[in-house]
């Protein structure tokens, strides 16, 4: 379904140059006398990176409708990650490329909307902010507060994030998904 770009929205997808795009961020601009324009910073949902598109405010873009199944996560093998839907129980399965970076942020038994598009499984959409926990960093520095420089931590999914150096093994801590980075202490 064909919008006007004046119309994009975090979190929609699109199709762009036949590729399903998730919209991270837009900005509309109007430079002085000039024709507006948006600006949209895109996750390309096949390898997961991300892009910087600039659309003419008069132009159409493909909007996708995708469909959401709420979905457990089991495990993850050679074959990829495995899900089960919560009402059906049939199970299907996500290859690391179609998840991306988003595979460091999945824990067993974590309840997920998992998108199809036109029958297909081709991505999940998780929270934007998770709870780990540290399983592997330096000791903690006696003394150390947050505008210390930071120190890489192991988290259970098997992702590094940097954390201040207050923190240590043990320690639950919330990750920005967006940006892979360490937000607070879970309560």
């Amino acid at each position: 379904m064909g919008i006007p770009a004046t119309q994009i929205r975090k979190g929609m997808v699109i199709l762009h140059n036949g590729v399903l795009h998730r919209i991270v961020e837009f900005h509309h601009h109007t430079p002085g006398n000039l024709r507006a324009m948006v600006q949209a910073k895109m996750r390309n949902l096949k390898t997961g990176s991300t892009m910087e598109n600039r659309f003419r405010s008069n132009e159409d873009v493909e909007r996708v409708v995708l469909d959401d199944q709420e979905m457990t996560y089991l495990y993850n093998d050679s074959a990829g990650y495995h899900f089960m839907n919560t009402e059906s129980y049939e199970q299907v399965s996500l290859s690391a490329d179609d998840l991306g970076d988003m595979a460091g942020y999945l824990l067993p038994e974590t309840i997920i909307n998992v998108q199809f598009y036109e029958g297909s499984p081709i991505g999940i959409d998780i929270p934007a902010v998770v709870e780990l926990t540290v399983i592997e960093t330096e000791p903690e520095v006696k003394g150390a507060t947050v505008s210390n420089v930071g120190k890489p931590a192991k988290l259970d999914t098997g992702i590094t994030i940097q954390v201040p150096a207050f923190i240590k093994e043990g320690d639950k801590i919330r990750v920005d998904t967006t940006e892979g980075r360490y937000m607070e202490r879970a309560k």
